[in-house]
């Protein structure tokens, strides 16, 4: 069979950046509705002190999610040489589509066949899919390609991890201060090259209690508008959930790909919270004994650039293979994670191997 590996990449960080000054005004709210009667000088300092959030990206009021996934695909295009008419699929990763300044998702047509719209792609061959699939997205969707490429159905994919998730925020929720906008695209290909690309993947869908861990829910603030839905999270139980699951994920992918924790160059995890992320990798390095090593292995782009969902993993990628990232680059033949966790709650990973 076919293998499949990564050809071209490209990202777009929108303009705005977005520091502590932006929330100073805010009305902050608890979990439970009440007013939090403390100075939002005070909440902001304690949420960078926790999250290591300092800045984040929003796009401008004119622009939509498929705007900015179509630059990131753009520049994916161009740094794979390809003619985008060779394109066989398109697989968007998003979760509220090109949501609207007063948080509505707008998810049709799909957000794919958007891009393939603004790309001037004329081909019928080309087909679009969209993947909501929480904050996994966009690895979710290098799962599929590599999937469909292996089946031979495929043989050129452009994956795409988009999202505007200051349009969805509940203004009077601290979490607010957490989400970002972004986007970034890879372009995969078949090769018939051996034991390079997507050498092992694993998913895991967790829908029971974990269903309400992350969903759309009204305001905090019960004199708003409740039938306006926004994303809403239960921090301490993803917490929980992400040390518990994620590292056992990563290391079984590991495992099925014939590897340890000393063949892994770098581990690119979504950026979803400092802390928690950092106690992600302790964790996956107590699963090999290890309780000291490099933490240049782990990446981290979140605190500059927030968490954009699906788009934190693909934009610290082509960021890197850039040279955009300080001290940050891949080994040629170098062995590099894709790991991610969100909404579902889902978990999923991947051992990529460079040519």
């Amino acid at each position: 069979m076919p293998n499949t590996v990564i050809i071209g990449s490209g990202s777009y960080l929108p303009p705005n950046i977005i520091g502590r000054k932006h929330f100073m005004d805010t009305t902050f709210f608890t979990d439970s509705g009440e007013k939090i009667d403390k100075p939002a000088e005070e909440i902001i300092g304690k949420f960078v002190e926790i999250t290591e959030i300092e800045n984040r990206r929003y796009i401008d009021d004119d622009q939509m999610n498929s705007d900015i996934g179509y630059e990131a695909s753009k520049k994916a295009i161009a740094s794979a040489g390809i003619d985008p008419e060779t394109l066989d699929y398109i697989i968007y990763a998003s979760n509220f589509g090109d949501a609207t300044s007063d948080a509505r998702p707008n998810l049709m047509p799909n957000l794919a066949s958007r891009v393939k719209n603004k790309l001037g792609i004329k081909n019928r061959k080309c087909i679009t899919y969209d993947m909501v699939f929480g904050c996994p997205g966009w690895v979710e969707g290098m799962i599929l390609a590599n999937h469909l490429i292996k089946a031979g159905v495929a043989k050129t994919i452009l994956v795409i991890g988009a999202e505007t998730l200051s349009r969805v925020t509940d203004p009077y929720d601290r979490n607010k201060m957490i989400f970002a906008d972004g986007a970034g695209a890879t372009i995969v290909q078949a090769t018939e090259e051996e034991n390079v690309g997507i050498i092992a993947s694993n998913t895991v869908c967790d829908n029971d209690v974990e269903i309400t861990y992350l969903e759309s829910a009204p305001s905090l603030n019960k004199e708003a508008d409740q039938n306006e839905l926004y994303i809403r999270m239960q921090g301490r139980k993803i917490y929980e959930y992400a040390l518990k699951n994620v590292p056992d994920a990563i290391k079984t992918t590991i495992d099925d790909a014939g590897l340890s924790i000393e063949d892994i160059d770098k581990i690119l995890l979504h950026q979803a919270n400092a802390k928690m992320d950092h106690a992600i990798i302790d964790r996956l390095m107590r699963l090999y004994g290890k309780r000291e090593y490099d933490e240049m292995v782990a990446p981290m782009t979140i605190q500059e650039l927030g968490n954009s969902s699906v788009a934190t993993i693909p934009t610290m990628y082509d960021l890197i293979v850039s040279g955009q990232m300080e001290g940050q680059q891949f080994k040629e033949k170098g062995n590099i994670v894709f790991a991610s966790v969100g909404a579902g709650m889902n978990i999923n990973a991947i051992v990529y191997r460079f040519p």
